[in-house]
């Protein structure tokens, strides 16, 4: 058996549940070591090539990338993270998924490649790490999962939270009874963002493949104001700040309470905080997802007024009917506190729990590295993915739905076994989208 079929192997074992009683890869066995490919390194991809590259038993072997800058940044990530070998650039996607010895594949992308890589990436044989959100719409999320579960591939969400150690212990407290029966979730997310202006149309610039930067989305002309980061706020490409952001929040909330799909959705807000620019997407959102009558979660968004709940620009509080706990900054610490808000517990985020997070620095690498080593240690077959596709999917559609109903102004009724929209045609137009020709994804 050759190492690639190895890997493979393992992982499919992983998926069965089968946890390994001991390590096949790492340091002492170079030979085994796992090849990542990072497709799209302009900012958070060349962030995650240097963390990879410093976790042991894997090698940034590729970076794909249609901007030369981005390419320049994801390796120059990799040289300064130490790594010895220079991953080979290769700019079409489909061309990187042709080689054999690639296993894995980490996507940054805009987020209307996510789902349309990873299905790709499924096909081809590789696991899959996706940053949020796992979707551009709901019928993509649908589909990255059927991609995973057909091909037997590891699909890993960036719900990087799931991973941190004292948030996983502040689940568990909670599935213990620390705050009695939680009942209600806040979460919010508050920026500074300034308005974008009104984009003129310019020449393409010769380091970008515009047509491939597209790729399944309809084409449009390119303007000077959305490479490299607005192109968040046109839903030709984005989804807003919900899914930019409030996945994050959201899905933690979703996690620590325990609940699946939603019964009901309602969002308002709008374009407040500057006007006549070009931003499609709001900037300022009140979200609401009921779960019958078990329970409910609102999220606020608000991407031009940094001064949030808590004094904190992000965060969520659940509340239960004998205590609340409280997330300001979501994590990594938080405090449970009585219902007259006394705090009888404070819990800090502690040092690395295993070599992996050891390998990298304190701070956000390292609370990263706890996600990105538990998507190795998956593929691996010695564990299994903490925000696997599945629950990415479910939060994710959350946002989605939120966007939906902001979209057309209703509130939107779903089936608690699936997401799916029901009895509203206006809205069910938007839980899928128009493609480019020959770029829809199969899965």
């Amino acid at each position: 058996m050759n190492r690639r079929e190895f890997v493979q192997n393992t992982a499919v074992a992983g998926l069965a549940t089968q946890i390994l009683p001991f390590p096949i890869f790492g340091r002492n066995a170079p030979s085994e070591k796992i090849i990542i490919g990072l497709i799209g390194t302009q900012s958070r991809g060349s962030w995650l090539a240097g963390i990879f590259s410093k976790l042991p038993g894997v090698e940034v072997g590729y970076i794909c990338d249609v901007e030369d800058g981005a390419i320049a940044n994801g390796l120059k990530a990799v040289e300064k993270a130490g790594q010895t070998r220079k991953p080979t650039v290769i700019k079409d996607i489909r061309k990187l998924l042709e080689r054999k010895d690639l296993d894995a594949v980490a996507i940054a992308t805009p987020d209307h490649w996510h789902a349309p890589a990873g299905i790709l990436a499924c096909s081809a044989g590789k696991h899959v790490y996706v940053e949020k959100p796992c979707g551009h719409n709901p019928q993509e999320g649908e589909w990255l999962l059927e991609a995973a579960r057909k091909h037997s591939r590891i699909v890993q969400m960036g719900s990087q939270r799931r991973s941190w150690p004292t948030l996983q212990q502040a689940a568990q407290e909670i599935r213990e009874g620390a705050i009695g029966k939680p009942y209600f979730a806040r979460a919010w997310y508050y920026n500074n963002r300034k308005s974008i202006g009104s984009g003129k149309p310019i020449a393409v610039p010769a380091t970008l493949d515009w047509d491939l930067w597209q790729g399944p989305a309809p084409r449009k002309g390119f303007q000077d104001n959305v490479v490299p980061y607005n192109w968040h706020w046109f839903w030709n490409w984005g989804t807003g700040e919900a899914c930019n952001n409030g996945t994050h929040e959201i899905d933690c909330c979703r996690w620590l309470m325990g609940v699946d799909f939603p019964t009901k959705v309602t969002s308002t807000g709008g374009r407040y905080a500057y006007k006549g620019d070009d931003w499609q997407t709001p900037d300022t959102q009140l979200a609401s997802f009921e779960f019958g009558n078990k329970a409910s979660i609102t999220w606020e968004g608000l991407s031009c007024q940094a001064y949030g709940p808590e004094k904190s620009g992000r965060g969520f509080t659940i509340y239960g009917d004998k205590g609340v706990l409280s997330a300001p900054q979501s994590g990594p610490d938080y405090q449970i506190l009585d219902l007259a808000g006394k705090v009888i517990k404070d819990v800090k985020g502690d040092a690395p729990a295993n070599a992996a997070t050891n390998a990298v620095s304190a701070g956000g690498e390292q609370l990263d590295a706890y996600h990105l080593d538990n998507f190795l240690e998956s593929i691996r077959g010695k564990s299994k993915p903490n925000a696997d596709i599945a629950e990415g999917h479910k939060s994710v559609l959350l946002c989605h739905l939120a966007n939906i109903s902001q979209r057309t102004g209703k509130m939107i009724h779903t089936d608690p076994t699936n997401g799916h929209i029901l009895h509203d045609s206006d809205a069910t137009k938007l839980w899928s989208r128009e493609y480019e020709k020959g770029w829809k994804p199969v899965v």
